[in-house]
């Protein structure tokens, strides 16, 4: 029985060793211990007693066998150890029945001796091999535990991280959130600016249109006046010298008078309608825009808006004065556009250029540029090119440096002094231009002056 107990020692330490530290505290480990102590007793015991009892030492060496074989067959922790443990049954349980057989009766061992050695033999071949298998099995169950802690403590950061990650995501939402809501307030208070200034443009624009018109309407309206004063006093004549007996009367001149009368009455009539004609012009202009395009003859509307333009600067600035010439091309094919639009963008450009050259002429002074004196002036001009009508505005006033021509179309972007200029006229003239499929450009000289293009389609049939 000394092979079983030595055995048990050895499977008992490969147990604790294979266990040690898995479990902290393990519960086993003082039952494991008892094993041991109980298995180098019966080893003792058995060297004690030699030969004398081998019953007694058979039995003894039971209890640690038994004792093992318990805590490894029936506790979960010792699951993985279990195919070690059946290794080694086969050669314990031929050593174990050896000794009680030989025990019991001499005779039949001494008979059969050889049998046992040969089963002892092929049991310890198996526990060898079934031990270097279980050797390898329990290197890969080690790698793969290994790895699956491997795998768990990945897992664990991977949820670390992803915790991280959702609270940092959390948090830049939240202040992406609070910027976007900032973003929005601001937008919203531009965007309120930016319609409060387009009024206050077009107000300013309507307010020049008004003046010029109320300017052009006078001239007209004086007509009306004096012709019907003329006409009223004639009248009076006619009335003295029908008065008179027709010896006295003087025919000739009632016939002239009638003649006068006549003609003041068509002057009347002439002067009426141009009066008519611009007042329909204003409520054109102030009506909101449809946003219809319809047919229009480009020269009148630009020819219309440059007196206008013109007249509204006198009225509000009785010391302005310059030249303005209107250079328009015959047969002009009219343009599908809306008027009330591309009239606001021909008055802002007129007004822009009439504003260059008093600037210009204020910074003079009394001095002269070259052999001549300064003499303001803004032309008007159009013609054909290819397929377009080529519209432009042109004047000699201050000019303008490369920096301000890259911006000159910068919504907010003005050269005027604060208070005289919102800088949208000639950012909206620009969206104007782009909405009716035109172009706008600008060519300026700083000193010399500007002109401005504008390439409108012609109206298709």
């Amino acid at each position: 029985m000394n092979g079983v107990n030595i055995i048990v020692i050895i499977l008992t330490l490969v147990f604790k060793k294979s266990r040690k530290g898995e479990l902290p505290p393990y519960k086993w480990f003082f039952a494991l211990n008892i094993v041991l102590a109980a298995a180098i007793t019966a080893f003792a015991v058995e060297v004690g007693m030699g030969s004398s009892s081998k019953l007694f030492s058979a039995m003894v060496s039971l209890l640690p066998i038994s004792g093992l074989s318990y805590l490894i067959l029936t506790k979960p922790e010792f699951a993985q150890r279990k195919q070690v443990l059946y290794s080694w049954l086969p050669i314990i349980g031929i050593q174990i029945i050896g000794d009680l057989v030989e025990a019991i009766a001499p005779s039949f061992y001494a008979k059969r001796e050889d049998y046992f050695m040969i089963a002892g033999i092929f049991a310890f071949i198996w526990a060898i091999a079934m031990w270097i298998n279980n050797g390898k099995q329990a290197k890969k169950l080690e790698v793969e535990r290994l790895k699956s802690i491997e795998r768990e403590r990945e897992l664990e950061i991977t949820a670390k991280l992803k915790s991280e990650l959702e609270v940092q995501v959390n948090d830049r939402t939240k202040e992406l959130i609070r910027q976007k809501e900032e973003l929005q307030k601001t937008l919203d208070n531009l965007k309120s600016t930016q319609e409060q200034l387009i009024h206050a443009e077009k107000m300013a624009s309507l307010g020049e249109l008004t003046a010029g018109i109320a300017h052009e309407i006078q001239n007209p309206l004086n007509f009306v006046n004096n012709f019907s004063e003329v006409s009223n006093e004639l009248i009076h004549e006619l009335e003295e010298e029908r008065a008179k007996s027709p010896e006295e009367r003087d025919e000739a001149l009632v016939t002239e008078i009638l003649g006068d009368i006549k003609s003041n009455l068509s002057k009347i009539n002439l002067h009426g309608k141009r009066a008519d004609g611009i007042v329909k012009g204003m409520l054109q202009h102030s009506r909101t825009s449809t946003g219809v395009k319809v047919a229009t003859d480009i020269n009148e509307l630009l020819d219309e808006y440059l007196r206008l333009s013109y007249h509204g600067l006198r009225a509000k600035d009785k010391s302005f004065n310059a030249d303005f010439k209107a250079d328009l091309a015959d047969g002009l094919p009219k343009a599908d556009l809306i008027s009330q639009d591309i009239g606001r963008v021909f008055l802002n450009l007129i007004n822009n250029a009439f504003y260059a050259v008093n600037q210009k002429k204020a910074s003079l002074g009394n001095s002269t540029t070259g052999e001549k004196p300064y003499k303001p002036t803004v032309e008007v001009s159009t013609k054909m090119k290819e397929n377009k009508i080529l519209i432009q505005v042109k004047d000699n006033g201050m000019g303008m440096s490369e920096a301000t021509k890259l911006k000159i179309f910068q919504p907010f972007f003005t050269t005027k002094p604060t208070g005289q200029g919102t800088g949208l006229g000639m950012s909206l003239s620009y969206d104007i231009i782009k909405a009716h499929g035109g172009e706008i450009s600008v060519q300026s000289t700083e000193g010399i002056g500007t002109e401005i293009s504008i390439e409108l389609p012609i109206l298709t049939k």
